[in-house]
């Protein structure tokens, strides 16, 4: 859509220039031209033309001067008032040519600036296609062109390779390339069964050295072979020869005495009772006696009085209970009456 519009520069009002945020700055003059620096309002109605809804508009963020071959091409910039576009504006650009001051709008988008929500580049499906994603039935369809394959009457400096696709017509239609074995060979070794994995570094031994360790044949078998021990985590799989485990062939079943587990008793809770005991209170917080005083004569004369009216009253009171008791004792003799 294209908008024609003569622009006088003491009829438009002046714009705010500033730097727009775009991903890369274009190659363009410093300053933008005059003229179309003060189309604010032209490129505003040309916007809310395509928009359609001044809502989502906001304010005019500034305007940049834009490469161009002849004339002179400037792009206004607005901010965008959308949902989930954040960091986005709209960018309309606008030219006009050397020997007139009529401005028309080239185009109306919508862009994103730093920090803008923006979609994840596109990948190839198959260069996001994992094994993972390969289930009973699935048919990975071959790249004729793949680097990791070669004819097989090509030298593949393989000679397991090479003796067994060595006349046209036989063995396999194509075999894997020396850059094919090279890109899987570091795959293995910077896999989980390579040496830099955990299990690895707690082995007793590599793998090179274990009677269950199968070598590939051709020139990955001096790097890399099948685990063939049923208890090892690797069995079945491909594994470098500095791997390791601890099903090691040579691994001894003797433990060091810091390696064996402690195991904590065990109690039948049917024939004991478990009960929780508390702890002796902590008594040294406790604030301590005071030391004793010192009493006055007459103090004294007082204390040992009461002292002894106590221990009289005690003694009265045992005597007293003793009597009481001796009495209950004594037989009681009944009379009988003759008729």
């Amino acid at each position: 859509m294209r908008h024609d519009r003569e622009v006088n520069a003491t009829d438009a009002p002046p714009a705010t220039t500033g730097t727009v945020p775009t991903d890369s700055a274009p190659v363009a003059p410093a300053v933008p031209d005059p003229v179309l620096a003060r189309a604010v309002d032209v490129a505003l109605e040309a916007l809310r033309e395509d928009v359609g809804d001044n809502d989502k508009i906001g304010d005019h963020l500034g305007v940049v001067a834009e490469a161009s071959a002849s004339g002179a091409v400037a792009t206004h910039s607005f901010a965008a008032k959308l949902d989930g576009y954040v960091g986005w504006h709209w960018a309309i650009s606008v030219s006009r040519t050397d020997d007139s001051d009529h401005v028309t709008i080239c185009e109306t988008v919508l862009l994103p600036g730093d920090g803008a929500i923006k979609a994840a580049p596109w990948v190839p499906w198959n260069e996001r296609l994992l094994a993972t994603d390969v289930h009973p039935g699935d048919v990975v369809r071959s790249d004729p062109d793949d680097d990791r394959l070669v004819p097989a009457y090509v030298l593949s400096d393989d000679p397991a390779v090479e003796e067994v696709a060595y006349e046209l017509g036989l063995g396999r239609e194509r075999v894997m390339s020396r850059d094919g074995r090279s890109d899987t060979a570091t795959r293995w070794e910077s896999g989980t069964h390579g040496p830099g994995s955990a299990m690895a570094k707690h082995a007793p031994a590599h793998c090179g050295t274990c009677g269950f360790y199968l070598p590939l044949a051709g020139s990955l078998g001096a790097l890399f072979g099948a685990c063939g021990n049923e208890v090892s985590p690797a069995d079945g799989a491909i594994v470098t020869a500095d791997f390791g485990c601890g099903a090691h062939s040579e691994a001894t079943i003797s433990a060091e005495p810091d390696a064996r587990v402690e195991q904590h008793p065990v109690y039948d809770s049917t024939l004991l009772e478990v009960y929780s005991v508390r702890r002796r209170p902590d008594l040294s917080s406790l604030p301590r006696p005071a030391e004793p005083r010192d009493y006055t004569d007459e103090q004294r004369e007082i204390m040992s009085r009461v002292r002894a009216a106590a221990i009289a009253d005690r003694q009265q009171r045992v005597d007293s209970g003793t009597a009481q008791h001796q009495q209950a004792k004594k037989p009681t003799h009944l009379s009988r009456t003759k008729k």
